[in-house]
């Protein structure tokens, strides 16, 4: 389109029937859409809506097009009252505040990306600010971006806004470069950093002055690594106590965190070329390392499936396991699980090891929740990702070809392990007796290879498997059920138990043979249980049964545990 641009906005509803709020605005077409189904996925609006911004060059207007609605985005207001809009900067110190970065992130992504920068950076560097203003459109661009939707939640005209917005960016530059020229601006690097705080903590712009020091100490970084680096060196060198080291590590940590926040930024860090389940696996070591340290050493599947940390990622670790980063460890926790709440699969083309990695970050996220996230945002997170495990596409994804039945059933028992969920985990269960029930299992469990023993036991492994996944009693029972039926079918062609009672072998060991079968051990509960009792019924009321385990008390000793889980302890 020439002479026209094109961003995309995103706009939430918190109540049903509520008005309108902009929540992001973005260049990126897919960012936008993922955006509004993120928020759904997460149950934190009501309604949300995306809109394709137009931009005529020409005529200064902007022509919008709804392209996507989600949850009550046409329910009709009622008497809601009318939600009260952010406060509007209205000085320069407005924009350093944390809400206001993370707006002006938003607005100037891209900007921000090609200049390999920071909202914090943005607003300590002068040589930043000229960049942007020669830049052209991009500040103007952001600026409509904001006062269309800002203008609608006030009931204000959009020239007033704009007025209003070009003039707060001008007091707030004009003030940046008068700090610059006249030599306010302290330079951390050569002064000493410890020095700069303990010089500047008992200023009234303690803030914004320590700031643009640390912003000019990691302007010369080549990448987002470097710069992390820098600012973890900043922190090596801040002062060691009191007002002054709070002031410190407080001002590094706004860089740190929007740093954090970025893809690019956290992709430079921990490494790129990764899928989204690695990612978030490395993610997940380097916030909660002490946690994650402490299970690998233990267990073995978190081990399998973490991959090693950067040297810059390791020394990060170690700052965010501590206090001072406490602000900046939760909001890359708070990213960990808005990508666990997205519908993107963690590792495409590699069902079995979703599942590994969703099992590994449970364990350790939940080892961490007390000091990263809430315990009930963790487990909802892992909820709405259990949800795209008993998907049809990802089953059958998950189960493939070549398998057989008994594969199937085994694999599908370790998918209903590993999901949680009242709904996800009867949903698995549907899968599950679906495979028990097909005449494939059935088939093959009855005319396999093996011996008729080796698949009983086969049966009744999956039998307690079945019991021990999570599943409610309702629907794990007719699942046990019918494996009973098989390994009754089973029995019944071979006579197992007949012929183990009528062999040639000592009394004691028909017995327990016959007890493992009635116990569940060696074959699932149901009619082969049942008969393998009725022979053990039969051989205890034998006069040389009874005589030869009299004859040897110990003999009894050894079946007694048996006897009870058959049932027939008296």
């Amino acid at each position: 389109m020439s002479g026209m641009t094109v961003h995309f906005e995103v706009y939430i509803r918190k109540l049903a029937g509520g008005p309108w709020t902009l929540d992001l605005a973005t260049e990126n077409r897919a960012a936008a859409l993922q955006t509004a189904q993120d928020l759904m996925a997460e149950q934190r609006v009501a309604a949300v809506k995306v809109t394709k911004e137009v931009f005529d060059e020409e005529t200064r207007e902007f022509n919008s097009v709804v392209i996507q609605k989600l949850g009550a985005a046409d329910t009709a207001a009622k008497s809601v009252p009318k939600e009260e809009p952010q406060p509007l900067c209205v000085t320069p110190q407005d924009l350093y505040t944390l809400h206001a970065r993370e707006r002006i992130g938003r607005l100037l992504e891209g900007w921000l990306e090609r200049n390999n920068a920071t909202p914090f950076e943005l607003l300590h560097r002068p040589d930043l600010v000229e960049k942007l203003e020669a830049a052209g459109t991009d500040l103007q661009h952001a600026i409509q971006k904001v006062a269309i939707p800002e203008a609608h939640a006030r009931s204000m005209s959009v020239h007033e806004l704009i007025r209003i917005f070009h003039a707060l960016i001008e007091r707030a530059v004009d003030r940046l470069m008068k700090d610059h020229k006249k030599g306010v601006l302290p330079d951390v690097d050569r002064e000493g950093f410890a020095a700069a705080a303990e010089r500047l903590v008992h200023e009234p712009e303690r803030g914004y002055l320590l700031g643009a020091g640390v912003a000019a100490s990691i302007a010369p970084a080549a990448s987002w690594s470097e710069k992390v680096q820098r600012l973890l060196d900043l922190a090596d060198a801040a002062p060691q106590q009191g007002p002054a080291r709070a002031l410190a590590l407080s001002t590094i940590q706004q860089p740190l965190a929007e740093i954090l926040e970025t893809k690019l930024g956290m992709n430079d860090i921990m490494g790129k070329g990764r899928d989204l389940g690695a990612n978030l696996a490395a993610m997940t070591r380097l916030t909660a390392f002490e946690a994650v340290e402490a299970l690998i050493k233990v267990e073995k599947s978190v081990q399998k499936v973490m991959p090693e940390l950067s040297p810059t990622a390791q020394r990060l670790a170690k700052w965010l396991a501590g206090e001072h980063f406490k602000e900046t460890r939760a909001a890359v926790g708070r990213r960990i699980l808005r990508e666990l709440s997205g519908p993107r699969r963690l590792c495409p083309g590699e069902a079995e090891r979703e599942i590994d990695v969703l099992r590994a970050l449970a364990m350790s996220l939940t080892a961490a929740a007390s000091n990263l996230l809430p315990h009930d945002d963790v487990q909802a997170a892992f909820t709405a990702r259990s949800r795209t495990l008993v998907t049809g596409d990802f089953v059958e994804a998950y189960l493939g070809s070549g398998r057989t039945s008994l594969d199937e059933v085994e694999a599908m028992i370790w998918l209903s392990e590993n999901v949680i969920g009242p709904a996800n985990k009867r949903q698995a269960s549907g899968w599950l007796k679906a495979i028990v029930a097909s005449l494939k299992f059935e088939k093959e469990m009855c005319d396999g290879h093996e011996t008729p023993a080796v698949r009983l036991s086969q049966l009744a492994g999956l039998s307690r498997s079945v019991a021990r996944c999570g599943l409610v009693p309702e629907d794990f029972n007719p699942i046990q059920e019918k494996l009973g039926d098989i390994g009754g079918e089973i029995e019944r062609r071979a006579k197992l138990a007949q012929s183990v009672a009528n062999a040639n072998a000592p009394v004691l060991q028909r017995l327990t043979l016959l007890l493992k079968l009635a116990a569940g051990e060696a074959a699932p509960q149901g009619p082969a249980a049942a008969r393998a009792r009725a022979e053990v019924l039969k051989l205890f009321k034998q006069d040389a049964t009874r005589a030869e385990l009299a004859a040897a008390p110990e003999q009894m000793a050894q079946v007694r545990d048996l006897i009870q889980a058959a049932g027939l302890a008296a």
